[in-house]
């Protein structure tokens, strides 16, 4: 059974995210929208694989993917992947330094923040082994938009 804390948690990480892409511009949110859906795609076949592997618990009785993982993938990810995209897309130095921030934040401090909370553990990896599970992915995320963009036949930034 989710508990009330977990249920409302779920809820604000699903819709605070997705309702700060109101102000991403319309240009934006088309230009950087394909490589979204690609990290949420590629983020829920990473936490299906973590989910089987044991790499997190959540602290609910019954283990549900629909309920504990899927809202981290379709919440965050996305709106965030896109918000850092058109921040630095074309500096790439600027681009890996927001998501080392932005992954150090999650894997150092929220991830605490949500065990003390009871929410969820790490389980079979430290803090630095999630964050780089975290941040490998702004790697494909940057290179897939490259890719995308030069079909699309957009200016290319390098």
């Amino acid at each position: 059974m989710i508990s009330k804390r977990h249920f409302l948690f779920n809820l604000v990480m699903i819709f605070v995210p997705w309702l700060s892409l109101l102000f991403i511009g319309k240009r934006s949110f088309k230009r950087y929208s394909v490589a979204g859906v690609f990290i949420i795609i590629f983020e829920i076949i990473n936490h299906m694989y973590g989910h089987k592997r044991n790499w997190w618990k959540f602290y609910n009785k019954r283990k549900s993917f629909l309920r504990d993982e899927l809202p981290f993938s379709v919440g965050p990810y996305m709106p965030l992947s896109m918000w850092l995209l058109k921040t630095s897309y074309g500096n790439f130095k600027k681009f890996i330094t927001l998501n080392v921030i932005a992954d150090g934040i999650f894997a150092f401090i929220v991830m605490n923040l949500l065990k003390k909370v009871k929410i969820v553990r790490l389980k079979k990896l430290n803090n630095l082994q999630f964050f780089l599970y975290l941040h490998y992915k702004a790697y494909l995320l940057y290179g897939f938009q490259y890719v995308f963009e030069k079909w699309r036949g957009y200016r290319v930034y390098m």
